[in-house]
């Protein structure tokens, strides 16, 4: 028996999330999509593909991992897998890399930590090309506000405040390991540098709740509206209270950047 890791990058746009849904659902799924491909390459119906992460509808990847177990007879090097896939997926989903992994390799269990990014245009009218990755915002951020609501976000925290209902977490219990605000003048596209006014909201943790990051994306920007004090976060972490931190980011403008192991 032989386990292969995949190192992924897909847009979600068109996606339900990662995770395979009911039988019926029309929307289809990152995991759907790829187990469809490895079972008309191995030429079986057991497929099965593990993630790191099940991200959600509309969320994008740069550096997600999964594994497949192929069968015992399964000959065929890592990179003319990573061939096969490529040639069979549909565009908005690449593998970026693909090896053997030993048998006991699990891509979430293993994974010590991950790092999600955010992409925020603060402007009515961003760059056409980043409008799809980005959540456009018609007004000014103040950063300094942001960055003081941030800080209060690393550590050995209850993120229950942050979470979604229908998580399936054991715990709500995560460690921040950090929580950076970027401001940026341009983003690089096609070798091409396009101007504009972005922050970039980096978090990296050792696990993430259901829409986590997306709901503390939408605290700090109402922090950066002045809606919310900064030192309210610590009050807002305190409460373990949904209705008291802000609202859902957009999916379209998170980023599963990488996972750590």
């Amino acid at each position: 028996m032989r386990k292969i890791r995949l190192l992924l990058e897909y847009d979600g746009a068109r996606y339900s999330g990662w995770q395979s849904q009911r039988k019926g659902d029309s929307v289809p799924t990152i995991q759907e999509a790829i187990e469809k491909q490895l079972k008309k390459f191995l030429k079986s119906e057991g497929v099965s593909v593990v993630s790191a992460g099940r991200t959600d509808a509309g969320v994008h990847a740069l550096g997600q991992v999964a594994t497949f177990i192929a069968g015992p007879d399964f000959g065929l090097a890592p990179q003319t897998v990573k061939k096969a896939l490529n040639a069979m997926l549909p565009p908005d989903i690449s593998v970026i890399e693909a090896s053997d992994c030993p048998a006991e390799f699990h891509p979430r269990r293993d994974a010590i930590k991950k790092t999600y990014f955010y992409l925020i245009a603060a402007t009515t009218r961003p760059p056409v090309f980043v409008r799809p990755y980005t959540w456009r915002l018609p007004f000014q951020l103040d950063l300094e506000r942001m960055k003081m609501a941030a800080r209060p976000l690393v550590g050995r925290r209850d993120f229950t405040s942050f979470r979604a209902s229908g998580c399936g977490a054991n715990t709500p219990v995560k460690e921040v390991l950090s929580a950076e605000i970027t401001p940026l003048r341009e983003v690089e596209f096609l070798t091409v540098r396009l101007s504009g006014d972005f922050l970039r909201i980096s978090i990296t943790a050792d696990g993430f709740l259901r829409h986590m990051a997306r709901n503390i994306v939408g605290t700090l920007v109402e922090a950066g509206r002045g809606r919310i004090r900064p030192e309210q976060m610590e009050e807002i972490i305190a409460a373990r209270d949904r209705r008291l931190a802000g609202p859902t980011a957009p999916a379209h403008g998170l980023f599963l950047e990488r996972v750590y192991y």
